[in-house]
């Protein structure tokens, strides 16, 4: 098996990986940070908001059993992507809804799945989307990793 990589922001990390851990195809999930300027970043750093980097899931999925497309499809059903810098009660621009492209052809795919969603009518107000270039995945604290499931809450208020 060749796996893949794909990472996503859209609010709290606990919920999305939880979200993206059941769905068949994907081989592992890990909370952590991307996107900002410091290097190994905490969760208390990057809840300050002012390291730039953003809640992510990092994604490791089976492209024979799960398409970089089902990914994204699933992305845009789980959380708001009209909504900047926020998620529900979670407000800062760690939770702003961004997708990190590994490769050329996930910018492509990404690019072109948002286009879909914003034609789409689904969505009354603009997606806020971001769409940038994967950059150095800081893994979370051990805690914060399948915190949902160790804690007996399976069910994310995302699904």
């Amino acid at each position: 098996m060749t796996s893949k990589k794909a990472t996503f922001g859209a609010g709290c990390f606990w919920g999305i990986e939880e979200a993206f851990r059941r769905l068949h195809g994907v081989v592992d999930t890990a909370a952590g940070f991307m996107g900002g300027t410091l290097a190994n970043p905490t969760y208390p750093e990057v809840c300050t908001g002012r390291t730039g980097h953003v809640e992510v899931v990092e994604v490791t999925y089976d492209p024979a059993l799960i398409s970089y497309q089902d990914l994204l499809d699933f992305f845009w059903s789980i959380h708001d992507p009209t909504t900047p810098n926020r998620q529900g009660a979670d407000i800062g621009t760690q939770y702003r809804s961004v997708i990190f492209y590994h490769s050329p052809e996930q910018e492509a795919a990404a690019r072109a799945s948002k286009q879909e969603i914003e034609c789409s009518g689904r969505f009354r107000r603009p997606i806020v989307t971001a769409i940038e270039p994967a950059g150095t995945f800081w893994r979370a604290e051990e805690y914060h990793q399948r915190y949902l499931a160790r804690r007996g809450g399976g069910r994310s208020g995302v699904l």
